[in-house]
């Protein structure tokens, strides 16, 4: 059912996604879960015919199956406002993230993209510019932000009931690069390895920013300043797959943010501490429907993802789509992220304002730090572990 705000599903293009991909996949089904988006459009690969083959996994008519991202812009815009996309999903390769993302605004599309966002600071700037310019969503889909929980712990340290917040520990753990042939391309995913496609930052682009970004998600607190030290053990690249960042926060606050994909037997190992001055809370993405709050002298609480119970916030209830009890996971959370941009593209498309730096969704401003903190960890690491100022 349809929002009372909304009459009509959003018309989705889907940019990227075909093939072995994984990401694409998981940005239709997001979209189109709450039954507020359909998927109307498609350029699914940067080769045109495979694009075009690939048209029919997703339900697009043949018509609208485009060979590029230029000739779904183009095609698109021929069509009455009432029938063309309202909104490109953007899920290719790093390094053309900002060239899409800025056409698709210069064309009033509104955009939702995988991170990062960009590989660089300047391309981050130049989407931040036109997504300012064009007053369209940017949504970023750091999605492990759309969890229940999460917005539960956001809510509670906003409400002052961790008291001061001292320390931030995030860490995303992987351990699939053991698995890889050197000698071997991946049948998904290659580019990662490309730094000419990837961008320079390897394991920190693709796993490290999400723990960052979760971090200023749930505290509110920006960085002052940062120390990095970064690995490369696996022999397929060069490129990152080990590091730790240390951060100096406002408010005197300590983070450290820790990414690995050569740590054996570890899955999808996203965990996130939290300590105060009155408790302390923690959270790991493989059981995403519990948080543990902890307090000297006190037994542990365990806060569990149920709309009905008393103690769930505002923001947490809103996060749910079933009763307490039934699991709610990765889809859920990251179509949370495509529904609360939804709200945001109605709003806009209805002549109201928005406010850009306070959307409970990854937006361009966030996009734009998650490149900063990329750079900044580079920085650093190539300078023998030196301070960087934000």
């Amino acid at each position: 059912m349809l929002p009372d705000n909304q009459s009509t599903p959003l018309r989705m293009g889907l940019i990227g996604g075909g093939g072995a991909g994984f990401i694409g996949k998981v940005h239709a089904t997001a979209a189109t879960l709450d039954n507020r988006a359909v998927i109307v459009a498609g350029a699914l690969s940067s080769d045109p015919q495979r694009s075009r083959d690939s048209a029919s996994m997703f339900g697009i008519d043949p018509a609208r199956a485009y060979g590029s991202y230029r000739e779904l812009i183009e095609g698109e815009l021929k069509l009455p406002a009432d029938q063309r996309v309202s909104f490109v999903s953007i899920a290719t390769p790093n390094h053309t993230h900002a060239p899409i993302a800025i056409a698709a605004l210069k064309a009033g599309l509104h955009v939702i993209c995988d991170k990062p966002m960009t590989t660089g600071l300047d391309e981050a700037d130049q989407v931040v510019a036109a997504a300012e310019e064009s007053g369209r969503v940017f949504a970023l889909t750091h999605n492990y932000s759309g969890y229940p929980m999460m917005r539960q712990a956001r809510q509670m340290i906003a409400e002052g009931d961790l008291g001061e917040i001292i320390a931030v520990r995030a860490n995303y753990v992987q351990g699939w690069m053991h698995g890889m042939d050197a000698t071997q391309t991946p049948q998904r995913g290659a580019w990662k390895s490309d730094p000419t496609l990837n961008g320079q930052a390897g394991s920190l682009g693709d796993v490290g920013t999400h723990a960052f970004h979760l971090a200023g998600f749930v505290t509110g607190l920006k960085p002052e300043s940062l120390l990095c030290r970064m690995q490369s053990y696996s022999e397929h690249h060069q490129l990152d797959d080990y590091g730790h960042a240390l951060l100096q926060l406002d408010g005197g606050a300590t983070g450290l943010i820790t990414w690995s994909q050569v740590t054996h037997g570890r899955l999808n190992d996203l965990s996130i501490e939290i300590d105060g001055t009155k408790a302390a809370l923690t959270w790991r993405q493989e059981e995403p429907n519990q948080l543990f709050v902890r307090s000297l002298g006190r037994p542990t609480q365990i806060y569990e993802r149920n709309p009905n119970a008393d103690y769930s916030t505002s923001q947490a209830v809103d996060a749910c789509r079933l009763p307490g009890g039934h699991p709610e996971a990765f889809f859920e959370a990251f179509a949370n992220v495509y529904s609360n941009a939804f709200d945001d593209i109605l709003e806009i498309d209805c002549g109201e304002s928005v406010d850009r730096h306070s959307t409970i969704y990854p937006s361009v401003y966030d996009g734009r730090d998650g490149v900063r903190f990329m750079d900044r960890c580079l920085q650093s690491n190539q300078n023998q572990s030196s301070w960087q100022s934000w």
